[in-house]
């Protein structure tokens, strides 16, 4: 599959993987009311200036469709928004966006990335050798909801 860096104009198909990734993976893990407020249809417009700012990588699945995404954060070292939409899950998709974020970030001069993992996506991460540090409440405005998160960091 491709892999290729987002532009402003993927931003819709980001977000819709986002909310089909949080709607689908996440309902083990938190309430259907708190998942329904954090994936709301209408994007953000921040979310565009995200995908400007940021090296934000998306993986085509095989018709040539945004199917993967996620991002480094430059600003504070961090892993986000790695989201593979349902249809496509266990094919590897959302491991090449962490490869290609961790590679970006060598190439950057970064000795280490941080993330806050859902509980769901913890042992994805610890696979590709994020070490939990601790579990947290994350405030987030949009879900109007603090969310159960797990701190994890990798030695780049």
């Amino acid at each position: 599959m491709n892999i290729r860096l987002a532009t402003p104009a993927d931003a819709e198909a980001c977000w819709n993987i986002r909310n089909q990734a949080i709607r689908h993976g996440c309902k083990r893990s938190y309430d259907a009311a708190v998942i329904d407020a954090w994936t709301p249809e209408a994007m953000p417009e921040s979310f565009r200036i995200v995908i400007a700012a940021n090296p934000f990588f998306i993986v085509e699945g095989p018709d040539a469709r945004p199917a993967a995404t996620g991002y480094l954060d430059l600003t504070s070292g961090s892993v986000e928004a790695v989201f593979t939409l349902p249809a496509y899950g266990g094919r590897g998709f959302s491991s090449q966006i962490i490869n290609a974020i961790k590679e970006d970030a060598r190439r950057r001069g970064f000795k280490a990335l941080t993330l806050a993992s859902t509980p769901n996506a913890q042992s994805f991460y610890e696979k590709h050798g994020f070490i939990p540090l601790r579990e947290s409440l994350y405030p987030s405005a949009l879900a109007r909801s603090d969310l159960r998160c797990m701190h994890m960091a990798i030695r780049l």
